[in-house]
């Protein structure tokens, strides 16, 4: 990949998967990419008596549940908590759960796991609240909105809509500038939720660019295509490390984030498709090239 093709070099610093939709992440290394994304993210969910998805909004102690992904099985951790393992190739029973407005397929793990979750969730000497863990059915095709993929055929697991996110450090840069000048603390791009991190560019230049093309090496190559500006809801304001709330962070986006694409909405990030590269490996240091794109 020649550098002087492009209008924009940069490099993969950092790599993410998020194992259970909105519990913590897992920063790696290397990532087999696959047609949902990145291996293993978003691949299981906590659901509640309906089958309905929760979140870090209604529940942001979420945030504190944190996997580590073994050779056969997912180890779960949490505040006071013995750790659970969840084994690769286990499930249970085939049920049907809603992940915002798709009702999709997937497998229960089992009354282990949902005592263990219904245990840490529930409010202290509150409702005892009654959840289960599930995991994607391999089998369904969930498909991205095509109003914003056009012909591409974008699958996911339980991610919100789209297989990747990806964030510059130089928008996490100049977020925090604006933070730090409101008094604030700088945060974390834990924060943010990003599968791919980005250096090497100018803030906030991942909006603006046409595709992404990144070298895996041995003439590897991944393609990858921005499509819709990542839209904020108040999760970036849950500290993921105590999983306290706050305001700071959304208003600071709405001092400048503000998308006229998204009739206003506070946006950090674009979510991506795969165009190529199912099948190879991601990994921090890669080189990556872009070209800016103009309406």
């Amino acid at each position: 990949m020649n550098p002087a093709d492009f209008d924009l070099q940069a490099s993969v610093s950092r790599l993410f998967v998020y194992p259970i939709k909105s519990c913590a992440g897992v920063e790696l290394q290397e990532s087999l990419l696959i047609e949902t994304g990145l291996e293993f993210d978003r691949a299981w969910m906590v659901v509640d008596e309906e089958g309905e998805f929760l979140s870090q909004r209604e529940l942001p102690r979420m945030a504190l549940i944190r996997p580590t992904l073994k050779y056969s099985e997912m180890v779960l951790r949490a505040p006071g908590m013995l750790a659970l393992h969840i084994a690769f190739d286990r499930v249970e029973a085939p049920v049907r759960v809603r992940v915002w407005d798709d009702e999709v397929a997937a497998y229960d793990m089992g009354d282990i796991a949902a005592q263990w979750f219904s245990d840490f969730l529930s409010e202290p000497g509150g409702r005892k609240r009654k959840l289960r863990l599930v995991r994607f059915d391999p089998e369904h095709k969930r498909v991205s909105s095509r109003k914003w993929t056009g012909e591409v055929e974008a699958l996911n697991q339980f991610a919100d809509g789209f297989p990747l996110l990806v964030i510059s450090e130089a928008s996490l840069a100049e977020f925090n500038s604006r933070m730090q000048a409101a008094g604030h603390g700088a945060v974390g791009m834990e924060r943010f939720r990003p599968n791919l991190v980005l250096s090497g560019i100018e803030a906030h230049d991942e909006d603006r660019v046409d595709e992404v093309r990144i070298d895996t090496g041995d003439g590897g190559l991944v393609l990858l295509r921005p499509v819709k500006p990542c839209a904020r809801c108040t999760i970036p304001d849950v500290d993921p490390a105590t999983a306290e709330t706050g305001t700071a962070v959304n208003e600071t986006l709405r001092a400048y984030r503000a998308d006229p694409r998204l009739d206003g909405a506070l946006t950090f990030g674009m979510n991506v498709v795969v165009l190529e590269g199912v099948e190879q490996a991601l990994r921090v240091g890669q080189s990556a090239g872009a070209n800016l794109r103009f309406e």
